[in-house]
């Protein structure tokens, strides 16, 4: 099971070439960029780890690459995620979020469903990454 989260997810996985392009497009509106990284892509999970600190005065794509290249080596088992949010007053939100690394091995989620009172119906995903502790759900 693919993943699909933010923008492009419906996309194959960016190239390298392909993500500095959009890192360039972030900078160039000055959006700040960040990476985050995690073992739970649950849609309900937004407290991802940040890698770093968000670069706010970067104007290159090279050096957001450079991170990201380090994320990877050290996280390169895990979703790894590229934000940009535009942090001038009045917007201060994100305006790109992409998935830029994922585990080679995406084992997907459940639907579970529980029955209520009268016709009351339950949904609730679960991911099969869950039967592992955290750090251990991808490879290693």
């Amino acid at each position: 099971m693919r993943m699909t989260q933010g923008t492009f997810s419906f996309l194959p996985d960016l190239t390298d070439e392909q993500i500095t392009k959009q890192i360039q497009y972030c900078l160039d509106n000055g959006w700040a960029v960040n990476l985050e990284y995690t073992d739970d892509p649950h849609p309900r999970n937004t407290y991802w780890d940040m890698w770093g600190h968000p670069m706010f005065d970067i104007a290159d794509a090279a050096g957001v690459m450079m991170e990201l290249q380090s994320c990877r080596k050290a996280f390169g088992d895990r979703y790894i995620r590229l934000s940009a949010f535009d942090s001038t007053h009045g917007w201060e939100s994100v305006k790109i979020s992409f998935i830029v690394n994922r585990p080679k091995e995406e084992p997907g989620y459940r639907l579970r469903r529980q029955e209520g009172n009268g016709r009351n119906m339950r949904y609730t995903t679960e991911p099969y990454a869950d039967a592992k502790p955290e750090g251990e759900r991808y490879g290693v």
